[in-house]
């Protein structure tokens, strides 16, 4: 069987970057296209160059559709605006779509959801193992502790470039708590602390947002009881956890059904 043919969009980003190296170093997949914003100063460009992988004969350009169409795959973690345009390109190449960009706002989360009728997407707020298997433990103890005895608070901290918060991640394990107390995080959530705030209302999931340095992503959830706490937590120490784990969702939904899927899926938690 041939490698699967991936497209990194946002190449010449931070992420980007780190996507590249991942993909160029891992058996089963090669790179087969690189984009970029229209007027970048890194079109043009060979990709293996730009990261320092040496020339692959990938140059960086602003058409995803030429790219997308030669491609069995895409990985991306760039914006909102420009995930959902990927999310309709994908669906009209029927490729695998793997998107772990943050920030999307529910109508976003609507368009992706269409697209994904006719492309095989795989959305996650964070792509790493070690973070989805704490998500299935925030959502088991959350489960069996009960907002009468424990109240649910969960800490990010992110480099200072970071754009959107609460991260997606935590939000992924905000999701995770609410589904194991059977509420909806939306109504339950609690994002702002300032001033006079009354009492703490009980069954309500508090976030708190840090932002300094070059912090990878550090994230605790944290049960508080009477007496007794319990804090779980992930330290995201280099971006390449989220880059290998985007290309094993790609491997995972290379050939599946159309559909929307999550990390879940991809790791059989």
């Amino acid at each position: 069987m041939s490698d699967m043919g991936l497209v990194v969009v946002g190449a010449a980003g931070r992420m980007g970057q780190v996507l590249l190296r991942t993909v160029h170093a891992m058996e089963g997949v090669r790179v087969v296209g690189a984009i970029e914003r229209t007027g970048s100063p890194h079109l043009g460009k060979d990709a293996g160059e730009l990261t320092g992988i040496g020339i692959i004969n990938v140059e960086i350009t602003d058409d995803p559709l030429a790219a997308f169409a030669k491609a069995d795959g895409v990985l991306d973690f760039t914006v909102p605006a420009a995930t959902v345009e990927f999310a309709g390109y994908a669906a009209q190449a029927r490729i695998a779509h793997v998107i772990g960009t943050t920030g999307c706002s529910a109508d976003d989360d609507a368009r992706i959801a269409a697209a994904a009728r006719h492309a095989t997407i795989v959305k996650s707020g964070n792509m790493s193992l070690g973070v989805n298997l704490l998500a299935v433990l925030v959502e088991k103890a959350a489960q069996a502790l009960g907002p009468d005895d424990f109240d649910i608070e969960i800490l990010e901290m992110h480099h200072r470039h970071k754009v959107d918060a609460p991260s997606g991640t935590a939000l992924l394990l905000g999701e995770a708590a609410a589904h194991g107390r059977k509420i909806a995080l939306a109504e339950k959530s609690v994002r702002v602390r300032d001033g006079h705030t009354g009492v703490r209302e009980t069954g309500t999931i508090g976030f708190a947002t840090l932002r300094g340095g070059s912090v990878v992503g550090d994230h605790s959830v944290i049960l508080a009881g009477t007496g007794e706490r319990i804090t779980m937590s992930h330290q995201a120490e280099d971006r390449s956890i989220f880059a290998r784990g985007a290309v094993k969702a790609a491997l995972w939904a290379h050939g599946r059904k159309p559909g929307l899927y999550s990390m879940r899926d991809v790791l059989g938690l």
